[in-house]
């Protein structure tokens, strides 16, 4: 771990450092030392008053520091959360994906377990990634206890790949397969995810994304990295990738860098996705570049949509990053949900 990242300045760069320690340990000391006042009702109810708003103050910093602890702590220990690609193998020019949706356990928090839907045992699903001009077999298992089926969000195909059951294809019953063929037509930001009871199924995490490279990428920003961020907020709770927050992960760049960022909500919600001291360009909506590229410091992510944004990170500095619906980010006992960093070394 880079010296930005450890605990120490990590700390001091959030404004902590050691200060909710100290005052936690002072302040007693003081109140034992100070006379109370005698014969004086007004100025002890005022005093007690102040001793138990300074104590509630103390509690609620240890718990927001606790947070920032525990995600500096899990730095890189999740190595699904960015780049969770889902492998493929070649028959005959065609690039064959198999996902299989099962229920579990997922746990999006440590002590903090639900029961999830899940592609291949991974919410959000493994990212499909492909190029324009592929041609694709994508084969379905079911292993739920619900029949389901599987829509390209965004992805144009043939109208019976479009995976809605009792419209363009039967539904997948529990221990069936379907096979979805097509070939990748539009470049950008998509997403695959159930067509079937979606209010539960892709809420609880039959989601992912479908990325489909341009083949001619000098048509694209340049970028020295690339990350998506999924959002949900509904059956597995208010997370980022599957995760919440002190338990996401940072975005990691270097002084100069220029990241891109893929937002995809598969959530019930709109989320102001904002990012501290970095202003972002948004260049594209829906996987369509778009004509007049504008800056911003909150992006609007309303359910469906996805919006691809390029953050030249000019400024070093530890970065926080979250919906801006604040019952989604933060309360008393510390940041949760929809929470991360964007740390800019020097």
């Amino acid at each position: 771990m880079s010296d930005v990242l450890s605990r120490r300045n990590f700390l001091r760069a959030a404004g902590i450092a050691g200060a909710a320690t100290v005052g936690v340990a002072s302040t007693p000391a003081v109140w034992a030392a100070s006379p109370a006042p005698k014969a004086d009702p007004v100025h002890t109810s005022h005093t007690a008053a102040s001793q138990a708003a300074a104590t509630s103050a103390d509690e609620m910093d240890d718990h927001h520091e606790e947070g920032v602890k525990i995600f500096l702590e899990n730095i890189g220990k999740d190595e699904r959360f960015w780049n969770n690609r889902l492998p493929y193998r070649e028959e005959d020019g065609v690039k064959v994906f198999e996902l299989t949706c099962q229920e579990i356990d997922w746990e999006v928090a440590v002590g903090q377990t639900v029961k999830a839907m899940a592609f291949n045992g991974s919410v959000p699903g493994p990212e499909i990634r492909i190029t324009e001009g592929d041609q694709v077999r994508i084969i379905v298992h079911n292993e739920m206890s619900q029949s389901t089926g599987i829509h390209w969000h965004g992805v144009i195909v043939p109208n019976n790949m479009d995976g809605v059951p009792f419209i363009t294809q039967p539904p997948i019953k529990p221990g069936e397969s379907f096979t979805y063929e097509f070939t990748a037509r539009n470049s950008g930001s998509h997403m695959y995810h159930s067509h079937h009871n979606a209010m539960e199924q892709v809420t609880r995490g039959l989601l992912g994304a479908f990325i489909i490279d341009r083949k001619d990428p000098s048509k694209d920003p340049q970028y020295d990295a690339d990350y998506t961020i999924i959002l949900n907020d509904a059956g597995i709770g208010m997370t980022l990738n599957g995760k919440s927050f002190p338990y996401t992960q940072p975005i990691l760049a270097k002084l100069g860098d220029k990241v891109r960022i893929r937002y995809m909500n598969e959530g019930l919600q709109i989320h102001p996705m904002h990012l501290h001291g970095l202003e972002q360009l948004v260049f594209a909506k829906d996987g369509w570049k778009l004509p007049l590229p504008y800056y911003c410091d909150t992006v609007n992510v309303a359910p469906g949509e996805r919006y691809d944004v390029l953050v030249h990170c000019h400024t070093p500095g530890l970065w926080a990053f979250h919906c801006h619906i604040l019952s989604h980010a933060e309360s008393a006992h510390g940041m949760f949900g929809m929470v991360t960093v964007m740390v800019v070394e020097e």
